[in-house]
């Protein structure tokens, strides 16, 4: 299909989806949400109803006003009646039949008494980053129906309440580590385009698996909003933290501190390269992250202490990147206070690196209408997240454990939340 043929096709789409959404409206005059949902739960019946009809033109091999001449002597044979569930209430639809009974449905095969599927992949879709308008097109590829922007809509913004009921869920008492960290998004308000952030916390509890705490947006990142999320996880049930990994937002650590008095708090590593590689040639990036790892993965204190000096000299005709090391410096110290495998947790935040790597895929496609559009689109986009962590464990857990375990003071912690 041409470039031309593309953007008629679409331009035909959306006025079709708007004479759509004209006609519900003046047809059922809604004037609530639940109003509006029943008015869709009457469409999906026609519309299911199109599709299987689509489904018996293909057995068959001739549409139902065909009079030409048949390649099969079997024939429509009128319709079975059945009521279906949907996430959206029961619809009434009716199934066509064929003489010899060998018609075997796939969209609602025979016995079949939920159709949710088909909303599900909807909302699969939207959480893949898919746009409205891809997942229009992908609904009428594989079914050869066409579903309006406005129905999109509909299924997806039934996920807002979900979504705002797991954001204020009750939250374990204990996590081993906790990740913070920010991404932003353009969102429409005022009449004007405004970045605004989104604070994110991800969690690992302490059987190893992860948990994002919670999704939280504003207007920029900040102290005082860092605390009030705190202030939050806390009153939603969490009593302490082991350690608690962070950028450098000023008296943010302390902040910390002052709501989980014993908690850990170890400067990020990647945000002290990305403040320091600045500094740096583009040139040069690749040897000064190379030799810094040299540094903050060394096997011990010692050796690491060895190579950052070997790092300052290497480096000297740079001050500004060295300062940034040379203040924080306590926070690469304070890693080797406990093993290899739980300071490589702490200092290469691969996990909240990845969750803002998959968010972005469905931030990137532009501004969005509302906030509730991005707790939305986020939030349909971490369902998926879970069902790949599958509740298990990160790697090499059982390593971990045991080497916090030799802090007898965290051990004391673990045991009073372990449960046998």
């Amino acid at each position: 299909m041409g470039t031309a043929q593309m953007a008629r096709k679409k331009d035909e789409r959306s006025e079709a989806s708007r004479a759509i959404a004209k006609a519900i409206l003046e047809q059922y005059k809604p004037t609530t949400t639940e109003e509006m949902q029943d008015a869709l739960r009457d469409i999906f019946g026609p519309m299911f109803e199109a599709m299987l009809q689509g489904e018996m033109d293909s057995h068959l091999g001739y549409e139902s006003n065909d009079r030409g001449a048949k390649s099969t002597n079997n024939r429509r044979n009128g319709y079975t009646d059945k009521t279906v569930k949907s996430s959206m209430g029961e619809i009434d639809i009716r199934t066509p039949r064929d003489r010899d009974g060998s018609f075997e449905p796939q969209l609602i095969p025979k016995r079949a008494k939920d159709v949710s599927g088909i909303e599900d992949k909807v909302l699969s879709m939207y959480a893949k980053g898919m746009s409205q308008r891809d997942i229009a097109d992908t609904i009428e590829e594989i079914y050869g129906f066409e579903i309006s922007h406005e129905t999109i809509s509909a299924i997806t913004d039934r996920a807002i309440e979900t979504a705002r009921e797991w954001q204020n869920r009750p939250l374990k008492k204990f996590y081993t580590f906790l990740f913070v960290d920010c991404l932003y998004v353009n969102i429409r308000k005022d009449l004007e385009t405004k970045s605004c952030a989104v604070y994110v916390i991800l969690g690992y509890d302490i059987d190893g698996i992860k948990d994002v705490l919670g999704i939280w947006i504003g207007d920029s990142e900040g102290k005082h909003y860092w605390m009030q999320i705190f202030d939050e996880i806390k009153s939603r049930g969490v009593e302490d933290v082991l350690f608690i990994s962070m950028d450098g937002v000023s008296g943010l650590e302390e902040g910390a501190r002052s709501i989980f008095k014993d908690v850990v708090v170890q400067r990020c590593i990647v945000h002290l390269i990305r403040n320091s590689i600045k500094y740096i040639p583009s040139k040069d990036y690749k040897a000064y992250t190379a030799q810094l790892k040299r540094v903050y993965g060394a096997p011990s204190l010692k050796a690491a202490e060895a190579e950052f000096e070997r790092f300052k000299q290497a480096w000297n005709q740079y001050p500004g990147a060295i300062d940034v090391w040379v203040r924080n410096w306590a926070h690469v110290e304070q890693l080797f206070n406990y093993g290899s495998a739980v300071r490589k947790i702490m200092y290469t935040t691969n996990s909240i690196e990845a969750l803002n790597s998959s968010f972005r895929k469905v931030t990137k496609k532009g501004s969005f209408p509302s906030e509730d559009a991005v707790l939305k689109a986020l939030y349909l986009r971490l369902t998926e997240l879970y069902k790949k962590w599958a509740n298990r464990p990160v790697p090499n857990w059982a390593m971990v454990r045991n080497q916090i375990s030799m802090d007898a003071g965290m051990q004391a912690r673990i045991m009073k939340y372990e449960k046998y």
